[in-house]
């Protein structure tokens, strides 16, 4: 649900030096904006464990997308071949039509979250490309005013195994007869093993890049980008393809440790965010076992939320790569069962943690389709209270049986407080109500919200009318008709 209630905290921004511009290319600031990431492995097959999230089913989930989120992440939309699965292996990015579907549907998709108020991330794919033979690739044709591209053996990093064994390495012996003249540069980050690795030091790599990234805003229609496995070129480089299309929304795929993603964000000129990988391992130790260990959730020193970082951390508590290919369910653990009422509870906190939190949150689409009640219902306190990606917290843990973790987190319309464990308190704050309790779900997280709002019409549901409490909770009286806090009318 998009924005319901409209209070009279205002907030200062979280200062952290030159890293917080407001000219930021793809990174919107105070950014109140809820992602979803609209797919999982191998979620185009159509009897796919939690729906089919090809662009025609997508499209009939429309409705429900833009009730609820601001942006859309997409898989990889070109072409990869009959084999090309997912799409982090492709053949063409020219060529539109993959295993997702046809260009035609992945149009009319765009279109309908758009209508919706929702903007739309292209998954960019430009570290490795594969070829028709290992060094043999199809031309990318772009279009009038974009160009036509032939990639070739020279765009090649030096060191890729299709030039050079492992053991040939050290001394750059030619493995497949290729002479060095016809190699590129050595490679700037990591190698990705099953495909070639571009030399993005090459100026025509680069233009292809530029090219590319400019046709999926302009063209396909896109409002931003994830960049995929970063880690294979220096950050500079994605600072070049930013300033080039300037994408509203962009964040990076860098899976490292806090001060390494640090760094990486200050070579892109903090022109992107990144994944929050360092918050997501620390959410899995927090929940692992029998018990949850709640003092992991707070803000140290060591995560980039302690660097003054939040701005440009996008929070997930699961996606495509780091859950179990076959249950979908890593976070919980191998072998999960999301129908377990112990699963649901963990994953419920985890959400309910993220979506409290400054950063970006993004939620998976598993967990969507799984609890979307409860998802959903978290999403709208987080409108509520306006929380955005530079809200100001201040967390605690209980001091004896740290069996509870618990946060003020200011938004800009209000206040929240989030309580997570079995030993969380259960008197109401004063000068908060009580927004969400996660038992309704079956979960253990309380959600209350300051007084100081005034609602206001929303979009979707009419929420404008005389407000009043009842049992702790608020309500609202519109024509005749009583709604909670999320919208649900009241029989």
């Amino acid at each position: 649900m998009k924005k319901i209630l409209v209070g009279i905290v205002s907030l200062f921004m979280l200062a952290s030096a030159s890293a917080l511009r407001a000219d930021n290319i793809g990174v919107p600031s105070e950014c109140e904006d809820v992602m979803l990431q609209a797919f999982y492995w191998n979620s185009y097959e159509t009897y796919a464990k939690y729906g089919c999230t090809g662009w025609a089913y997508l499209t009939r989930d429309t409705a429900a997308i833009c009730r609820n989120f601001d942006l859309v992440w997409l898989p990889p939309s070109a072409y990869a071949g009959d084999d090309g699965g997912v799409g982090y292996y492709h053949y063409q990015l020219s060529n539109q039509g993959s295993k997702w579907g046809a260009k035609t549907k992945l149009t009319k998709l765009i279109e309908g979250l758009h209508r919706g108020g929702v903007k739309v991330l292209a998954d960019i794919v430009i570290n490795h490309r594969k070829g028709k033979s290992w060094c043999e690739f199809e031309a990318d044709n772009f279009g009038t005013g974009y160009g036509t591209f032939q990639l070739e053996t020279k765009h090649i990093c030096r060191y890729d195994e299709c030039f050079v064994s492992d053991d040939a390495k050290r001394d750059g012996s030619p493995c497949y007869g290729s002479a060095l003249s016809e190699r590129g540069a050595e490679d700037t980050g990591e190698n990705d093993g099953g495909c070639r690795d571009l030399d993005h030091t090459n100026p025509y790599v680069q233009s292809w890049a530029k090219a590319y990234v400019r046709w999926m805003l302009e063209k396909m229609k896109y409002d931003g980008f994830r960049y995929d496995m970063t880690r294979g070129y220096a950050g500079q480089y994605l600072k070049m393809y930013n300033e080039e299309a300037k994408p509203y929304f962009s964040v990076s795929e860098f899976w490292l440790d806090a001060n390494s993603i640090k760094d990486h964000i200050e070579a892109t000129g903090y022109n992107t965010l990144a994944f929050d990988f360092p918050r997501k391992w620390d959410l899995n130790d927090a929940f692992s076992g029998s018990s949850a260990n709640y003092g992991k959730l707070k803000g140290l020193s060591s995560t980039l939320r302690g660097m003054g970082l939040a701005k440009y951390t996008v929070t997930f508590v699961d996606n495509h790569d780091t859950f179990d290919r076959d249950n979908n369910c890593e976070f919980a653990g191998d072998d999960a069962n999301l129908d377990d009422a112990t699963i649901k509870n963990k994953i419920l906190q985890a959400n309910a943690y993220i979506l409290m939190m400054p950063g970006v949150p993004c939620v998976f689409y598993p967990h969507w389709k799984k609890y979307g009640d409860a998802i959903n219902a978290i999403i709208a306190v987080r409108k509520l209270a306006g929380i955005h990606s530079e809200s100001v917290i201040e967390d605690e843990v209980g001091s004896t049986t740290k069996k509870y973790y618990g946060a003020t987190i200011h938004g800009h319309r209000g206040d929240v407080k989030l309580f997570l464990g079995p030993k969380r308190p259960t008197t109401i704050p004063e000068g908060y109500y009580l927004a969400l309790d996660g038992a309704e779900y079956g979960a253990e997280f309380t959600i209350y919200v300051s007084n100081n709002v005034q609602a206001i019409d929303d979009v979707s549901v009419p929420q404008s009318g005389k407000k009043f409490m009842k049992d702790g909770r608020l309500y609202i009286m519109y024509d005749g008709r009583i709604y909670d806090v999320i919208g649900r009318e009241m029989k």
